[in-house]
């Protein structure tokens, strides 16, 4: 694969569909391999020099700095070193590569994806160039689109694993009560269900990665103001109890949450992340939640989702969780938001 200045290529040709249906990332084999690794696992391959070098301290700048919202350093990737030689047979299968390349004869930075080279779910990309002050700033330049591609990968392997594997009871009662279409994967549980309200959990020995849903009336812009959306949350997430008599979830409010409208194929909804806490006892953790307007109902719709770890890094748990907007589906919805 020629991949000469791919990025300003693919970001040109592709950009009114986010990267997809490209040829340039077209699957390019079906080797049968199942890939290795952990989500958020990421392996660079490149020389010492390199890796010593401007371009490994760009992608170390990258790839390490913090997962926001969490209340505790956690990187954005857990990153692997491997030198050219050391890159064979397992760790060909990873599921997420990035090969690094400082060539002379290299004439400009550039660079390319493929996927499912050696094993499936894949990605593999190439950077390239022909100095490492060159490719350091080239990568600098294109860091968005560096983890853009990254975080996709892992989303849509998650967003593939509901598909295949949901829980038909979970799908059923949250379009009896919501009239969505959610794609919950296995593992997760309904703890309780109330009026505009549901409450799903998937629990671990020593951690419970769970989500609620709710809904109220949309009266205009303000339903989906920093203010409303914390109250609303309050409100709702009072329903979920804590450990003691008397206790229940809050959000934590010392610092406001995070608050940014993102758009999902034609739906946009507003992002809020921070911390939650709970009231009359000890705990509490990282939380986001998207909040929309479902128009067939005229009611602001929300996904909350929330982790309770204390004793285990929170990233994969979170990321997991942020990933089930991606398998909500409104009837008003076309095929291009998903």
């Amino acid at each position: 694969m020629n991949i000469k200045r791919f990025f300003q290529l693919a970001v040109a040709a592709c950009i009114a569909v986010t990267f997809l249906g490209c040829d340039s990332f077209a699957k390019l084999s079906d080797s049968g391999n199942t890939s290795q690794g952990a989500p958020y696992e990421l392996v660079v391959v490149s020389n010492n020099e390199v890796w010593d070098g401007a371009v490994g301290d760009t992608l170390r700048s990258i790839l390490r700095q913090p997962v926001p919202s969490i209340n505790q350093y956690e990187p954005l990737f857990d990153v692997m070193r491997v030198t050219p030689d050391g890159f064979k047979n397992v760790i060909a299968r990873h599921r997420n590569i990035l090969k690094v390349l400082v060539d002379k004869k290299i004439a400009e930075p550039a660079i390319g994806v493929k996927y499912d080279v050696s094993a499936r779910p894949q990605i593999m990309i190439v950077a390239q160039g022909p100095t490492q002050q060159a490719l350091a700033d080239y990568i600098s330049e294109n860091r968005d689109n560096l983890l853009y591609v990254l975080e996709k990968a892992e989303r849509d392997r998650t967003v593939e694993y509901a598909e295949k594997y949901n829980v038909a009871s979970l799908r059923e009662a949250i379009r009896e009560k919501f009239g969505v279409t959610m794609n919950v994967p296995k593992g997760y549980t309904l703890r309780s269900a109330s009026d505009h309200f549901m409450w799903i959990s998937y629990e671990y020995p020593a951690a419970s990665q769970g989500f609620f849903l709710y809904s109220y009336p949309y009266e205009g812009p303000q339903s989906l103001s920093v203010g409303a959306l914390v109250e609303a949350r309050n409100r709702f997430a009072s329903r979920i109890p804590g450990p003691s008599d008397g206790s229940y979830m809050i959000t934590y409010m010392d610092y406001e949450p995070d608050y940014r409208m993102i758009r999902i194929g034609d739906r946009l909804w507003v992002e809020m992340r921070g911390l939650w806490d709970v009231a009359n006892d000890f705990m509490g953790g990282p939380f986001v939640s998207y909040s929309t307007v479902n128009t067939e109902t005229n009611e602001v719709f929300t996904l909350d989702c929330y982790v309770y770890s204390p004793k285990l890094d929170k990233r994969n748990f979170l990321r997991a969780l942020e990933h089930l907007v991606y398998v909500i589906e409104f009837p008003s919805d076309n095929d291009s938001s998903r």
